[in-house]
C-alpha cells in the first residue's frame, strides 16, 4: 500500500508543508517542513486522527522553518534538519534577515543517511544547490525536493550559499539515480515527475541536451 501524502500551503510565501502517513488512517504522521504557524496543521491532524512523530527539515530557509519550534514544542515531536544547516534552526536566523523561534534538533541527518519515522523508511539525499545544505527527503517513490526543483522551475540561487551549477549538478544526479516517474513533492506549487520536469522544464535545458547527444 502506497504511503498517504497531504500537502498543505502555509504563510504569506505560499511554501507546502507535508504530512507523510504509512496508510490513510495512520495513527502518526511525519511532518515535512511546517514554514509557519502550524495551529491549523494541528487541527487537521487531529481530525486526521494522526498526531506528529516527527518532524523532518529540508532546509532552512524562513519559509520552510517558521513553524518547526512550535510544533516540536506542542506535540513533543523530535527534528530531523540538515547537518550544513541545523545551526540556523538553533539560532533562529534565516537568509534574508527574518527571524524565527529557535529550535535545537534532536537528529542531524546527510545525504546517504535513511531515517524512519512514523513508521516510514526515508532516505536522506543531499541536493545542494538553493542552498548549500539542503537535503530532500525519498520515500515509496516519493521524492519531497524543498526549494531544489519546482513543476516547470527550480529554487533561486541568489541568496547566500545558492549556487546554480550545484542546483544543476543535484537535479542530475537525481535523475541519475532514480526512476522518471518518481514523484516530485516540491516546496512549493503542484506534484511533478522527474521525467516531466526533464522535458518540459525550461530551466533544464543544458541537462536535456546532455541526455539527447
Amino acid at each position: 500500500m502506497p504511503i498517504a501524502v497531504d500537502s498543505f500551503v502555509m504563510g504569506p510565501f505560499q511554501s507546502n508543508c507535508y504530512v507523510v502517513r504509512s496508510e490513510r488512517g495512520a495513527a502518526e504522521a511525519a511532518v515535512i517542513d511546517p514554514g509557519a504557524d502550524p495551529t491549523e496543521l494541528r487541527l487537521e491532524l487531529a481530525r486526521m486522527g494522526s498526531r506528529t512523530a516527527g518532524i523532518l527539515v529540508t532546509h532552512t530557509d524562513v519559509d520552510h522553518i517558521g513553524g518547526v519550534a512550535a510544533l516540536a514544542e506542542g506535540t513533543g515531536a523530535e527534528v530531523w534538519a540538515p547537518v550544513g544547516e541545523a545551526e540556523v534552526l538553533r539560532s533562529g536566523e534565516p537568509r534574508g534577515g527574518m527571524r524565527v523561534p529557535p529550535h535545537d534538533p534532536a537528529h542531524t541527518v546527510t545525504g546517504g543517511d535513511a531515517i524512519e519515522v512514523a513508521g516510514i523508511a526515508f532516505d536522506v539525499i543531499d541536493v545542494p544547490g538553493h542552498s548549500s545544505g539542503h537535503v530532500a527527503f525519498l520515500a515509496d517513490g516519493e521524492l519531497f525536493s524543498g526549494d531544489l526543483l519546482f513543476a516547470g522551475s527550480v529554487g533561486r540561487v541568489d541568496l547566500p550559499g545558492g549556487d546554480w551549477q550545484a542546483l544543476l549538478d543535484s537535479v542530475r544526479a537525481l535523475l541519475d539515480r532514480f526512476p522518471p516517474e518518481t514523484v516530485v513533492r516540491p516546496g512549493h506549487g503542484p506534484a511533478t515527475t522527474l521525467a516531466r520536469e526533464l522535458e518540459t522544464n525550461p530551466f533544464l535545458d543544458e541537462l536535456r541536451a546532455e541526455r539527447s547527444r
